[in-house]
């Protein structure tokens, strides 16, 4: 599994603990780091997993307003905890993380959508993401 592949997994990992326990991703990522150099058997927490949790948190407020003004048909509160974490980790990558080509970021969401949620969660995830690809020349930074 690449680094990068790897990064992003920790990262949604770290984000729907976060939401199940109605925490800080910042402080739950402080936690995942300080089990991992006392236990061997906890992933480590890498560099770019702590930038995608940090800038998702700075940018949480207006990731989730596009999520809820996009997602016809579903309110962000009504999505299952896995699609909802995993299109907040894709929002924040697609908009901000200028490094990561568009269609890697939609490749991996729809990957790890496959692998945590159901058999409907793929395509929701890569056409709510699809939908922010379109309007991302537009959308405020």
């Amino acid at each position: 599994m690449a680094a990068r592949n790897k990064a992003r997994k920790r990262a949604f990992q770290i984000l729907f603990e976060a939401d199940q326990r109605g925490a800080d991703p910042v402080t739950v990522m402080a936690d995942w780091i300080r089990l991992a150099r006392t236990d061997d058997r906890q992933p480590p927490v890498t560099e770019y997993t702590m930038q995608l949790v940090e800038g998702y948190t700075a940018h949480a407020a207006p990731i989730d307003d596009l999520l809820s003004a996009h997602a016809v048909g579903w309110t962000l509160d009504r999505m299952p905890v896995v699609d909802r974490n995993l299109l907040r980790l894709g929002a924040y990558e697609l908009i901000w993380e200028d490094d990561v080509p568009d269609a890697v970021v939609l490749d991996e969401a729809v990957q790890l959508a496959k692998e945590f949620s159901t058999d409907e969660s793929p395509s929701f995830v890569n056409g709510l993401l699809g939908k922010l690809m379109e309007l991302k020349p537009t959308l405020p930074r």
